[in-house]
């Protein structure tokens, strides 16, 4: 996949559908009784990229403040999805032991893996800091990951919504109704090629996770230091 073309298809058809009203909000973001959880490989920017992406974050704020703007501690990459979240799953399902076996398993031989964020892109009910990858190495280790456990027996539900291919990071979801369409295009744009700043990934983190990665409602698993 060409990570630019599919950014840039993606910013193209969402920020004419803003424009044009047809939006999504995202109506269980303050569902109290939203028990959706799941377990997650991921990965978490630097500070100076999070100091970046609040630079980003509090021009929108200035014209919409009613949208969900992720805090610090909840910016991140999807490494893999392991179990995606749904209703009625717990720690108490799975033994956790087993799953950082294979994590470890898949991590031998992964190269250093850098990330460059450059520029934004958008879905319906999303702002998105778009990621890159400098080489193949977060491919090769999502492969493996896929290979390994599809090839035990744990529960996952590993590519089950869609094949992750990408390294962005949602950081505004649509809550309310858009206050001004235009203004927060004319804020996108103006960041759309924006150059948040390059990592080199020190540590992978496998959590409990609610949809949206609050950290409140994180369960720290294990750390895979690289």
């Amino acid at each position: 996949m060409n990570l630019q073309e599919h950014y840039n298809e993606l910013y193209k058809k969402s920020s004419e559908a803003i424009l044009a009203g047809n939006y999504k909000l995202d109506s269980q973001i303050n569902d109290k009784s939203d028990l959706r959880f799941g377990i997650t490989l991921l990965i978490r920017p630097s500070e100076t990229i999070k100091a970046n992406i609040l630079f980003f974050l509090n021009e929108l704020k200035a014209i919409d403040p009613l949208q969900y703007y992720y805090p610090d501690s909840d910016i991140h990459i999807t490494v893999m999805s392991i179990i995606s979240c749904y209703e009625g799953f717990s720690l108490n399902k799975i033994t956790i032991a087993d799953y950082v076996e294979i994590i470890k398993k898949s991590l031998i031989d992964v190269n250093e893996i850098k990330i460059k964020f450059q520029g934004i892109t958008a879905s319906p009910s999303a702002l998105m800091i778009q990621g890159f990858p400098t080489d193949e190495s977060l491919n090769n280790l999502r492969d493996k990951l896929r290979k390994n456990f599809k090839q035990s027996t744990l529960q996952q539900s590993i590519d089950s919504r869609y094949a992750i291919s990408t390294a962005h990071s949602t950081v505004l979801r649509f809550q309310e109704k858009l206050q001004n369409p235009k203004q927060l295009i004319d804020v996108a744009e103006k960041f759309r090629d924006f150059d948040f700043g390059e990592f080199k990934v020190e540590n992978i983190e496998l959590v409990y996770n609610d949809w949206y990665q609050r950290e409140e409602n994180t369960i720290h698993l294990e750390d895979f230091n690289l």
